[in-house]
């Protein structure tokens, strides 16, 4: 018997040990759930012309649907809204704050305590407070009841101890006969609260001057108001961007670097509650409903009257009041003459509407305790200065063709028109900014060889077209030297724009903005500071063909909108091609369902030019496309070449906001596809936050967030070396990904 030991095989150990941990590691990185964004039901995704179904333009937007209020709850609430009882002092109501007769505010820099002390900020209005998607000016609650418990408990505010209100609730035996009608339960905190927030949500105003306007009856408001209405919406002030109809609030948070009262201790807003997006000094956009009735004005009652907050406007914000803080992009200043100036006031009285039984104040509350007295409003005489009665609606009439001869005015025809009707405008120049409320028009500009007629605002007027209506055309005509936008067209459904020729037109050239349904094409932009064409916050079909753009800071940009076509359109010589973007803090939550194909993207090296605090101001020159955070984008059999940057970029809002940031959306890209596109000579002198990074450039480059992004490009250059196909198992998609999320972070 051979008793000779064999060798240990140590090599197979030394081998074998490192394999094993490998591919564990792999089964980790194959097997364990990875990050993706919560999917947004389609009823909270925002976006679209969000009309009334009877609607006929982007006026007479739809109200967002409210659950119904319970009667008998809403007008115990009434009571319990207007009885100092609830405060620890006997002194103090809901009303105390929120008074009818000031617009539901308390006409105060800042509110007051229950100990007469100063609170820290001014008491916001609660006119329409139900339709709001967050409470208080840094958001921190998220429904009317849970706002009701803070003040009510708060010890410089109501001061209330919550066992001691409700044994003196119980002790009054008409609230111990309401709270049974109202609430099996009888009298609690929650019913107490629930109770108010019933009350709060009939504080309803829908039927403003501007609410008949909307409606089609354009004598509801005043010459002035209508002037005033047309320097809201215009791409100079931008009022309609975080003010729009019909709540005149987005809902969303903006940093404007209002004063503080006290510069020694600064108000910080939102980023006090949450790390958001720009949410240091960021504060919730309010709603403009009954507005001349709340000064003072802002979160901290810094300024005392309408005049004033347009001046910090016009100023550009904080920085002309010694603010050093960022403001929002929307905020770039502007200028008006006296008259432009009383006449947006003016318009901002067309808001003012006050249901006669929601001011009421009740005779008497079931403790006996005093109701807030009435007082006076000198708001309310110079509201009704500045109104007109409603006149009757125009009779209809057959369609017609109204025909403007050069030297006259296009508005005067458009005044003209009814739905169905086409303007026809001859060759010629013109000064003017045409607005257009009525649905079904089209404007025609006549075409002869090189002539046509041109829109010039002598770089003082702010839109070439500005309008609302549904089923509008607008074609023919050469757009110039607008120091907003060239045309502008916000809410509306089938809206088309062809044959347009548009130069140095601002922000926008073509700028459709909440719609549904869009067509683009044929036309040639240049010179334009943010995007050539931009189709924002939109649903679609949105079609964007056959067009050329060049010189401008982008070509063509979709943003936060869904299901757009984008192809056969010629960019170069922007800084930057085609954007696909999705950001935060907007109407839109949501950008899909685009597809970019066969378009001609090359030598987009021009300087970016875009305003400092843009968004827009941070895409690389040299980009050929970019897309960030959108979703289930398609990029295919496009040209793309001689961008210095990157042919194709996919990233997120992470190249932009730290990795803490709470988004109002999902922030990471998914389900994007590029494939079959041709290449040629990209990424040879990266600029920007390309050239920042130190990644360098090439024909793709993704940051690596969005396991289940594809890319199907063989031969092209890319960053990082490999790149996961349509075809790859999601096992090793989720695997690369792991990989590449740890060295991104760490070159991030």
């Amino acid at each position: 018997m051979n008793t000779t030991r064999k060798p240990r095989r140590w090599w197979r150990w030394l081998i074998g040990l490192p394999l094993l941990f490998l591919c564990g590691i792999s089964a980790v990185f194959a097997y364990l759930p990875v990050p993706e964004d919560t999917p947004i039901p389609v009823a909270q995704q925002g976006g679209g012309a969000r009309q009334r179904e009877d609607a006929t333009t982007g006026l007479q937007a739809a109200w967002p649907e409210l659950p119904p209020v319970d009667a008998k709850q809403a007008a115990l609430g009434r009571l319990l809204f207007y009885d100092p009882v609830l405060s620890a002092e006997d002194n103090l109501s809901c009303a105390s704050c929120h008074h009818p007769d000031l617009g539901f505010t308390d006409g105060r820099q800042i509110a007051q305590g229950v100990h007469g002390e100063d609170l820290r900020r001014n008491a916001p209005s609660l006119w329409n407070a139900a339709y709001a998607t967050s409470l208080f000016w840094d958001g921190r609650a998220k429904s009317l009841e849970e706002q009701m418990l803070v003040p009510l408990t708060n010890p410089i505010e109501m001061a209330a101890d919550l066992e001691i209100m409700l044994a003196q609730l119980r002790a009054i035996p008409e609230y111990q006969r309401l709270f049974a009608e109202a609430f099996p339960d009888g009298i609690t905190v929650a019913n107490v609260t629930a109770a108010i927030a019933g009350f709060e949500r009939t504080l309803v105003s829908q039927n403003a001057p501007f609410d008949a306007f909307a409606a089609g009856n354009f004598d509801a408001l005043t010459p002035a108001q209508r002037r005033g209405f047309n320097v809201f919406r215009s791409a100079q002030t931008r009022c309609f961007e975080c003010h729009a109809w019909p709540t005149f609030t987005n809902n969303t948070f903006n940093v404007l670097g209002v004063p503080d009262v006290n510069p020694l201790q600064p108000d910080l807003g939102q980023v006090e509650i949450v790390n958001g997006p720009d949410s240091t000094r960021a504060f919730r956009t309010p709603g403009l409903r009954n507005v001349a009735l709340t000064a003072p004005y802002m979160h901290n009652g810094v300024f005392s009257t309408l005049d004033e907050v347009v001046d910090f406007y016009a100023k550009g914000g904080g920085a002309a009041f010694g603010v050093d803080v960022p403001p929002d992009e929307f905020l770039q200043g502007f200028t008006l003459t006296g008259q432009q100036t009383s006449d947006l006031i003016a318009f901002l009285y067309a808001l003012t509407d006050e249901p006669t039984d929601l001011i009421a104040l009740p005779e008497s509350v079931p403790s006996g305790l005093p109701v807030v007295p009435h007082t006076e409003n000198p708001a309310r005489a110079l509201i009704e200065q500045a109104s007109v009665p409603a006149a009757a609606e125009s009779a209809p009439r057959a369609r017609r063709t109204i025909t403007v001869r050069a030297g006259e005015s296009i508005q005067a025809g458009v005044d003209q028109a009814l739905p169905g009707d086409t303007v026809v405008v001859e060759p010629g120049v013109y000064h003017e900014t045409v607005y257009v409320d009525t649905g079904g028009i089209t404007i025609q500009g006549i075409v002869t060889e090189d002539d046509r007629p041109w829109l010039d605002g002598q770089n003082i007027l702010s839109d070439g077209f500005n309008t609302t209506g549904d089923d509008f055309v607008l074609e023919g005509f050469g757009i110039r030297d607008y120091i907003g936008n060239g045309v502008l067209t916000t809410g509306a459904e089938r809206v088309v724009y062809r044959n347009l020729i548009i130069e140095n037109t601002g922000l926008y050239g073509l700028y459709p903005v909440e719609c549904t349904d869009v067509l683009i094409e044929n036309s040639v932009v240049t010179g334009i500071a943010d995007a050539a064409i931009y189709v924002g916050q939109s649903r679609g079909p949105i079609i964007v063909r056959n067009n050329e753009v060049y010189g401008n800071v982008t070509g063509i940009e979709i943003e936060n909108s869904t299901n757009a076509e984008v192809y056969d359109n010629h960019a170069h010589d922007n800084a930057g091609g085609i954007l696909v973007f999705l950001l935060p803090n907007n109407p839109s939550k949501v950008g899909y369902g685009t597809r970019v194909y066969n378009n001609l993207i090359e030598n987009n090296n021009h300087e970016n030019f875009g305003a400092p605090n843009s968004v827009v101001s941070k895409v690389p020159s040299g980009t050929g496309i970019m897309i960030m955070t959108a979703d289930g984008t398609e990029v295919f059999n496009n040209t793309i070449r001689g961008n210095n940057s990157f042919g194709i970029a996919l990233t997120s809002l992470y190249i932009l906001y730290p990795r803490d940031t709470v988004f109002d959306l999902g922030p990471l890209p998914e389900n994007n596809w590029i494939h079959n596109n041709t290449f040629e000579n990209n990424g040879t002198d990266p600029q920007g936050m390309v050239k920042e990074i130190g990644i360098g450039g090439g024909d793709i480059l993704w940051t690596g967030e969005g396991w289940n992004n594809a890319f199907d490009q063989p031969g092209a250059s890319t960053f990082p070396p490999v790149l996961p196909g349509r075809n790859w198992p999601d096992p090793a998609k989720r695997a690369l990904w792991r990989v590449y999320d740890i060295l991104v972070g760490l070159l991030l």
